[in-house]
């Protein structure tokens, strides 16, 4: 699983017939201090997350069963929208965080 930001939003009108009613995102990929990394990558939606939000992501195999008895092509899946993280640092970090 990663933690995202979505970016923005995808629209085609023609796409295969498992994609139909499902909402395509772009998502930016953040550490646990909301930097970006790596580059964009598409996921499919069924949460109702929109622009702004941090999300939960799943990709691989694993992700092309959201409805189990219908696998669909997609390789990267929103399966939570976060409200808050916490991440507690070890001493080094702490201390070299007071000094930047």
């Amino acid at each position: 699983m990663r933690i995202g930001k979505v970016i923005g939003n995808v629209w085609a009108t023609r796409k295969e017939d498992g994609l139909q009613g499902i909402r395509l995102l772009v998502i930016q990929p953040v550490d646990t201090k909301g930097n970006s990394i790596r580059t964009e990558f598409v996921a499919a939606d069924r949460l109702g997350a929109g622009v702004g939000d941090h999300v939960l992501v799943t990709s691989g195999g694993s992700s092309r069963y959201i409805d189990k008895d219908n696998p669909i092509p997609i390789d990267a899946v929103i399966i939570g929208i976060i409200d808050s993280t916490e991440v507690k640092r070890g001493e080094t970090d702490e201390s070299s965080d007071r000094n930047d």
